[in-house]
């Protein structure tokens, strides 16, 4: 099976045209979205390419669309994960019937994927962002100094004071794999675990009220969970300067291997991999 994954596309043109290209050209059987999906508000997707008012609607799905018409039953299947970047509000447009066909949404769901599964979620640490949709206590209550709480924030989608207090990463994976068989599944993350070369963020000397930070910005519960659980594949983005700082894009834990596909440059990092033989990815940078 030829897996294609990307992540943190942020809305630039230039790196989806790219990624549309390389489908038509190398027809693979899976494309996985790793969130940040959407540009950011303040700014037009690129310079070169004109602001799209409704994003999913009138580029993703209609370039989509346009897409499978083409190469017709060669269209890869497709599943798709957001980051704390994009807001929940637009989980609405992603499960619209009329884009049935085009993706699944793969967020605290189980997609099948030929004989693999797919599991895909959403939810990073805290950040020092604003946005907090996407955002949860990862083992416990504790929030790293320069970052603001779930609890705090803003949301496009309110929820109850109870879930932004109580609910953490660990419960919500425990929960979502609960009595699953996850030798041969791929997750489908947009946090990367933590104390890896995935998360690696450039942090160096920076302090908070005289306290260091820490340059190690992944999930805790991810690492435990990746240890304990031992899924085949486990797929990440979020932290875009890591594989620049640290020299690698994947890292083994155990006996699952982790991908990388963020990046900080202009370019679409595309990582290829097979679930058969994950130690043989590749990543290019179009």
């Amino acid at each position: 099976m030829r897996c294609f994954f990307v992540s943190d596309l942020h809305g630039h043109q230039y790196r989806y045209e790219q990624l549309f290209a390389a489908i038509e050209r190398e027809r693979p059987d899976v494309v996985l979205f790793g969130g940040d999906l959407l540009p950011a508000a303040h700014r037009a997707a690129a310079a070169q390419f004109p602001v799209v008012q409704d994003f999913i609607e009138d580029y993703l799905a209609a370039r989509l669309a346009a897409l499978k018409q083409h190469i017709g039953d060669e269209y890869p299947q497709i599943c798709i994960v957001l980051g704390n970047d994009d807001p929940r509000r637009i989980e609405t447009d992603l499960c619209d019937p009329r884009h049935a066909g085009l993706w699944d949404y793969a967020h605290n769901r189980r997609v099948a994927l030929g004989e693999c599964a797919v599991f895909g979620y959403n939810y990073v640490p805290p950040t020092p962002f604003q946005l907090k949709d996407w955002e949860r206590y990862d083992v416990s209550r504790y929030v790293e100094p320069g970052c603001i709480s779930p609890e705090e924030g803003r949301r496009s989608v309110p929820v109850e004071a109870s879930e932004a207090r109580h609910t953490t990463i660990q419960e919500d994976l425990e929960t979502l794999t609960e009595g699953e068989d996850l030798s041969g599944a791929i997750m489908l993350f947009h946090a990367p675990p933590y104390n890896t070369v995935l998360d690696r963020a450039a942090l160096d000397g920076r302090m908070v009220d005289h306290v260091p930070l820490d340059v190690h910005v992944g999930s805790v519960a991810i690492r435990k969970f990746i240890l304990a659980r031992q899924p085949r594949v486990t797929l990440h983005g979020h932290i875009h300067e890591s594989s620049a700082i640290t020299g690698s894009w994947k890292q083994q834990l155990g006996d699952t291997w982790c991908l990388g596909a963020g990046h900080r440059g202009p370019e679409l990092a595309l990582v290829e991999f097979d679930p058969a033989d994950p130690a043989s990815a590749t990543r290019r940078l179009l």
